[in-house]
């Protein structure tokens, strides 16, 4: 069975970076696009960031110009690099493929 497995996360200042991977155990998933999500309790799951097969990307207003996401599809993992974090940015941070399997996410924590 495939997993989506998301590490990277953690405790940072506001202003630092932090670079999230999601590898990709297995070869069952929809491999059209990756995405990147994030959930803060409360409130509803967040877009974030998608890129396509082909390489194309698309961010969220919120992210665009801080966040940029990247994948390598011979190692089948994608990286969520993050900079200038605010505490905003404060979320349960998930990838999913295209057809919207999802890993179980890693925390990210920024304070001010």
């Amino acid at each position: 069975q495939t997993q989506l497995v998301e590490s990277g996360g953690g405790s940072v200042q506001a202003g630092g970076s932090l670079r999230l991977q999601c590898e990709i155990w297995g070869d069952d998933y929809c491999k059209s696009a990756m995405l990147w999500y994030r959930w803060i309790p409360g409130k509803d799951r967040e877009f974030v960031s998608r890129i396509e097969s082909d390489g194309r990307t698309s961010y969220a207003d919120s992210v665009k110009g801080r966040f940029t996401i990247s994948q390598d599809n011979a190692k089948k993992t994608i990286w969520l690099q993050m900079n200038s974090l605010r505490p905003e940015d404060t979320a349960k941070y998930y990838c999913a493929d295209a057809c919207d399997y999802r890993g179980q996410g890693t925390q990210v924590t920024v304070s001010s």
